[in-house]
């Protein structure tokens, strides 16, 4: 039942304990937000 748009709780588990393919997921999924941040932190200088 849960959000179909978030990464797996177990993929989560998976990366936090350094699993490259698991991190490489969690890096796939969120890499939009990722460059969003840094281009707002570049463009406005947030902390």
């Amino acid at each position: 039942m849960g959000n179909t748009n978030l990464v797996p709780y177990e993929t989560i588990v998976r990366a936090t304990n350094g699993e490259p393919e698991a991190v490489e997921e969690v890096l796939r999924h969120y890499s939009k937000r990722i460059r969003l941040a840094a281009l707002e932190k570049r463009l406005f200088g947030q902390k």
